[in-house]
């Protein structure tokens, strides 16, 4: 099954304008899929004969390739990019290349600013809860503006939200029924394309101590990193595990979300979050393979909350508009789970696994509302079905907008 992307039409349009499109996103989110339903040549670099021949030379790979054409994994050859940008200054014709990368090809030394002026980047994430039930609403902009006629919960039950949640996002996985075929699945990726990917890209001597740090980091998805903590408890130094977490980055397997900043008259924590980029890789390194494993672990509201924070990531990252998304939390110990800043406004998000509400569950929000001048709206996210309203622009919202 093709699920309806919701980035596609903003790569279509970059390749009016651009010589070179970029996409990125961790193995298996569907980059091929796109590519190959935009461009027919197709070049992938996982091929040996293709690998050997663009190393060899990758200038005169370059020149001798029909355009237009899509290279698939051009991490695995970065040198590609310094022989693109001759060519692309040579003769400059727009929607030329488009590339795929399954790692963050942009941390790599000397390549940012490689093909500056000459490249639109997009990052494909896994699928969101609106792609795989073909749902096309823009999430966000209904919250800042308040529409919230325009949103439809109520047909999603909470054992369909449940079991998405376990699923992820990723586009094999929901073609998979049983949980024995989800573990293997789920196993494999790691194994196959996590563990190869790392090894690809950084410098990796202890493949055990590095699963031992992915596996340390799961229980502590959504909260605020501790590093001095993970260190003790994967006995691995400082250094070691800066490394570590800056691979598991390059290949979209975690995020940092930083905190809201704006001076609004209070010290702010500086320690980011943590957060796995997929609720269903979560669950498998958590020993989550069903609703009652989930409903019985200690870890589910932190697994609903990493769910929620992807849900809302993948939103900021596809929307047309600019927006940012932060955790807030002050010195005194005021937090709220996310805030999204488009412009000139914010909105405040606060998570809730729970199927009722009140309004001290808005305290932090109000805080926010009563202190900064930005404030547009606030929401908690329940599983309950209602939207309820709980003053003026603070509302209460079913997690089934999402889907």
């Amino acid at each position: 099954m093709l699920y309806p992307r919701i980035i596609l039409s903003q790569i279509q349009d970059a390749l009016k304008y651009f010589p070179v499109v970029l996409i990125t996103g961790a193995r298996q989110v569907g980059k091929s899929t796109i590519a190959l339903s935009l461009m027919d040549n197709y070049i992938i670099l996982d091929d040996i004969t293709a690998y050997s021949s663009a190393k060899a030379d990758p200038q005169l790979f370059i020149e001798n390739i029909k355009k237009t054409v899509v290279i698939d994994e051009i991490q695995k050859i970065p040198e590609l990019l310094k022989a693109i940008k001759i060519d692309v200054d040579r003769n400059r014709i727009n929607g030329n290349y488009l590339l795929t990368g399954s790692s963050n090809i942009l941390a790599y030394k000397d390549v940012a600013d490689t093909l500056a002026g000459r490249i639109a980047i997009f990052e494909l994430m896994p699928l969101s809860c609106k792609e795989i039930f073909s749902k096309n609403e823009d999430v966000i902009e209904i919250l800042f503006s308040g529409k919230l006629n325009e949103l439809s919960p109520a047909s999603i039950s909470n054992e369909i939200l449940l079991n998405q949640i376990i699923k992820g996002g990723y586009p094999e996985v929901q073609k998979i029924d049983t949980k024995k075929s989800r573990y293997i699945w789920f196993s494999s990726y790691i194994r196959t394309y996590i563990e190869r990917d790392v090894r690809d890209i950084g410098e990796l001597r202890n493949i055990d101590k590095f699963i031992r740090v992915y596996n340390i980091l799961a229980p502590r998805s959504g909260n605020m990193i501790n590093k001095s903590d993970i260190s003790r408890d994967a006995s691995v130094d400082m250094k070691t595990l800066d490394n570590y977490i800056e691979l598991l980055k390059m290949v979209y397997q975690i995020f940092l979300l930083k905190p809201y900043s704006k001076n609004i008259g209070k010290r702010f924590s500086k320690t980011e979050k943590i957060f796995f980029t997929d609720s269903g890789i979560l669950s498998h390194l958590l020993g989550i393979s069903s609703v009652e494993d989930l409903m019985n672990s200690h870890y589910k509201g932190s697994i609903f909350e990493t769910f929620v924070f992807v849900e809302i990531l993948k939103a900021v990252k596809y929307s047309q508009k600019p927006l940012d998304l932060y955790f807030y939390r002050t010195s005194d110990g005021k937090e709220i789970d996310f805030i999204v800043e488009s412009g000139s406004g914010i909105i405040a998000i606060e998570v809730k696994f729970s199927q009722t509400v009140t309004i001290n569950d808005f305290k932090h929000i109000v805080y926010l509302k009563k202190s900064d001048p930005k404030f547009k709206a606030g929401y908690v996210l329940y599983m309950g079905t209602q939207i309820l309203p709980f003053g003026e622009n603070l509302f209460a919202l079913p997690a089934g907008i999402l889907f």
